[in-house]
């Protein structure tokens, strides 16, 4: 009994390890310019001529995508990230001041690759507030055996109890679309994400659309900005209310 204890003892050691050196990261060499204004601004010459080299590199290549492979089962919305490698230099000169690659804090993404590759961006800065959450998770799970589940707000969808991972207040992410607040949530596999109801009401609200219940609404927030919704589960829309709910499978 006393080996498993020093067992899962250095267990959560490495795991608090982990945790501070992600941290330093993060605060570091991740985001080496994230203190400059003009890489936290999605500006549209920018995003419009990263456009123009997708367009131009399709056409030079029969169709073909400058994209980075990702696996399969990667959500759809971090899943066609842009490899500037391959539009760089030959259809524009370097990445843009706010890309990622460049110190910026945005990865930038293609969607609808199959009819119309539209290029949209990713906030990187969600990432790093995500990892810092799946960390504090893991230590507790090593711990208990399982998350802190708190609420259950649809099926397999449950806010988390953050006193439990230590946390003072309900962890958060700005959102892109409204720079206010967004909550966290994990379904039953553990796995956290960005809860967008507060930014999918006033979209629908604030545009016109035909959705049905069953349908995922998300495409909306894409449609109406620069942003897609990373870390986000499939929402769809309430007959009844016209208030977005989550898609259950």
């Amino acid at each position: 009994m006393l080996k498993n204890i020093h067992h899962r003892s250095f267990k959560k050691l490495i795991l608090v390890l982990v945790f501070a050196a992600s941290m330093s990261v993060l605060s570091g060499c991740l985001y080496p310019q994230e203190n400059r204004a003009e890489n936290q601004v999605p500006y549209q010459d920018q995003i419009q001529a990263v456009q123009s080299a997708v367009d131009q590199y399709q056409k030079d290549e029969k169709g073909l995508l400058p994209i980075k492979t990702k696996d399969g089962d990667t959500p759809i919305y971090q899943k066609y990230l842009i490899d500037f490698k391959k539009i760089v230099p030959k259809y524009m000169a370097e990445p843009p001041g706010n890309a990622f690659e460049s110190g910026g804090v945005f990865q930038y993404v293609l969607v609808d690759v199959e009819n119309d590759p539209t290029v949209k961006l990713f906030d990187m800065r969600m990432a790093g507030a995500i990892q810092d959450l799946t960390i504090r998770l893991e230590v507790y799970r090593q711990s208990n055996g399982y998350p802190p589940f708190k609420e259950r707000i649809a099926d397999h969808v449950f806010t988390l109890d953050y006193k439990k991972l230590g946390l003072k207040e309900p962890p958060t992410v700005i959102s892109p679309y409204s720079q206010k607040p967004l909550g966290l949530i994990i379904n039953n596999e553990a796995q956290i994400f960005v809860d967008y109801t507060p930014d999918l009401l006033t979209a629908l609200q604030n545009n016109k659309h035909n959705y049905k219940y069953g349908e995922d609404i998300r495409n909306i927030l894409v449609e109406n900005s620069f942003f897609v919704p990373a870390y986000s589960l499939p929402y769809t829309i309430d007959q009844k209310s016209n208030k977005p709910i989550f898609l259950s499978k």
